[in-house]
């Protein structure tokens, strides 16, 4: 399992202008992420070369909650929006009617997706988890308190 590939927080304070520059669980793709509290619902923006993705800003401290809950390694299960998710999975649970927003964190409709592969990373950068680093089928755990 290789280590992350992203900015450290002294780095880059995770604003539009300090975004963090991250790569996917895998370590195939690069990516840019902030927080933009000022939106409308507040989020989690996620810049991939010239597409946008924003997600519910809640998703953070959900995620992190859903992984204290669970208290082991959840397979991340990345998918488009358009594609079908495996069960038990982190992109399952951020599409369920029963996670904390009653369905999508994401916040476009036909880029509600990938959900697993960008937000772990933030959680990761922000020490709320530990993420896996191989070439596929990577898995997430909550950080526990000491």
């Amino acid at each position: 399992m290789a280590g992350p590939a992203q900015t450290t927080p002294a780095a880059a304070s995770g604003t539009p202008a300090q975004p963090w520059r991250l790569t996917t669980p895998s370590g195939q793709s690069e990516f840019l992420a902030y927080r933009d509290a000022a939106a409308n619902p507040p989020a989690l923006v996620v810049q991939v070369g010239k597409t946008e993705l924003r997600y519910h800003l809640r998703c953070l401290d959900d995620l992190a909650t859903m992984l204290q809950a669970r208290g082991d390694w959840v397979l991340l299960g990345s998918a488009d929006e358009q594609k079908p998710v495996a069960p038990d999975t982190v992109e399952a649970w951020a599409r369920a009617p029963d996670n904390p927003v009653g369905g999508w964190y994401g916040l476009k409709k036909g880029l509600r997706g990938r959900f697993a592969n960008y937000v772990p990373p933030v959680l990761e950068l922000l020490g709320l988890a530990e993420l896996e680093h191989n070439a596929k089928n990577n898995r997430i755990r909550g950080n526990h308190a000491p």
